[in-house]
């Protein structure tokens, strides 16, 4: 690549290692980015596609906060979005990131490796590898993932710009071992409230104990087995727990208020209105109150799109082709509200993610850069092969 004399120092650091993917991820990880401070990082992404905007395809740039979207202008038939967050969970002494071997293989190993800059990393080296792409393609970066869903980049873009995000298909970069998880499970929170008549401990007789109440509450939450629910295919498996308990006044007063706080995690069969109602069946009789709420995905791989794509890494070394359930809530399902199919695909096991040992098999990052770059030029020789 041609010298690049950027006034941003992160830019300049990171053009260097975008033939390198498994280096520009431990590049990445070296940038702190915790949910609320992607600033830094986001520039440093901006003077990359710019970079690469000038020396490759052509791409048309724009930013909405901390969220960037590229998109090239080939006129090809079809669009994809590649889409991946910026931000991380909070560090904990994983940054500097550094290689190491684990169980026989090199591992990028500090905060964001899995979740998921290896991701944003296979996002930029197959961007900076494109030469003539057959599909036209949409990069998607993004702020706010690992908060409260009402800041998250990608829904903010979808609702201030809903066009930068029009597409066939759309990748997310999240973790899922190199291999295709599609859709994703829902998922709801609710408060289920039991309410007593408070009195003196001493004199326990005279009130009505909330938190003893509640037991029936757990009980049934304790002899519940959860279904899986074949959809489109896939096996999504659902799980309902508790997840909070409240109650109590002091250590010498009966409470007459005691809540759990239950989470359900839904099969994309069914809508948020629909899993509400099953939990109301399910705790008849008692009062409850959703507190949050994120529709799940269909998988949508009879979509030709996706069909393309899971031909296109069929057999390719590292990678896995054959589908599978997403079974936690992730931004595929902000893609599907817009009508687009989405599938999670990216290095690293999603296991890992917001661990202190978290980290990112370095094959699995140059495996899944190699696949999504020959999904959108077949023809491509990757630079990092």
């Amino acid at each position: 690549m041609t010298a690049l004399t950027p006034n941003n120092p992160d830019t300049l650091a990171l053009a260097g290692l975008l033939d390198d993917p498994t280096a520009l991820t431990l590049a990445l990880c070296d940038i702190p980015s915790v949910s609320g401070d992607e600033g830094r990082i986001t520039d440093a992404v901006a003077g990359l596609l710019e970079l690469i905007s000038a020396q490759g395809t052509p791409l048309e740039i724009r930013r909405d906060g901390d969220a960037l979207v590229a998109a090239t202008r080939t006129g090809a038939a079809e669009r994809i979005i590649v889409a991946g967050h910026l931000d991380t969970v909070p560090i904990e002494d994983n940054v500097p990131a550094e290689m190491r071997e684990l169980d026989g293989q090199r591992v990028v190993w500090g905060r964001g490796a899995c979740d998921m800059k290896s991701g944003v990393a296979m996002q930029l080296s197959a961007a900076a590898a494109l030469r003539d792409p057959v599909r036209d393609v949409t990069w998607v970066f993004y702020d706010h993932e690992e908060v409260a869903a009402s800041l998250n980049g990608l829904g903010r873009v979808a609702r201030n710009h809903p066009d930068w995000l029009a597409g066939d298909f759309a990748i997310l970069g999240e973790p899922s071992n190199a291999g295709i998880e599609g859709g994703c499970n829902g998922t709801i929170r609710v408060e289920v409230t039991t309410r007593g008549v408070r009195a003196h401990s001493a004199r326990a007789f005279k009130g009505v104990n909330a938190i003893h109440l509640a037991a029936p509450i757990l009980a049934r939450l304790a002899g519940h087995t959860a279904q899986t629910v074949r959809v489109d295919g896939l096996d999504y498996r659902e799980s309902l727990s508790a997840v909070g308990i409240s109650g109590g006044v002091a250590g010498n007063v009966v409470p007459d208020l005691c809540t759990v706080t239950v989470n359900y995690r839904f099969a994309p069969d069914k809508s948020p209105e629909e899993a509400e109602a099953w939990l109301r069946e399910f705790f008849a009789g008692y009062e409850l109150r959703v507190t949050d709420v994120s529709a799940g995905a269909r998988p949508g791989l009879d979509q030709p799109a996706a069909q393309a794509f899971i031909a296109a890494l069929d057999g390719l070394p590292g990678i896995g082709s054959t589908p599978a359930a997403k079974l936690g809530w992730t931004d595929v399902a902000r893609f599907s509200e817009l009508g687009i199919p989405a599938v999670n695909f990216g290095p690293g096991d999603a296991l890992f993610a917001h661990k202190a040992d978290e980290h990112a098999p370095a094959g699995q990052i140059t495996a899944a850069a190699s696949a999504l770059l020959s999904f959108l030029e077949p023809a491509a020789v990757a630079p990092w092969a």
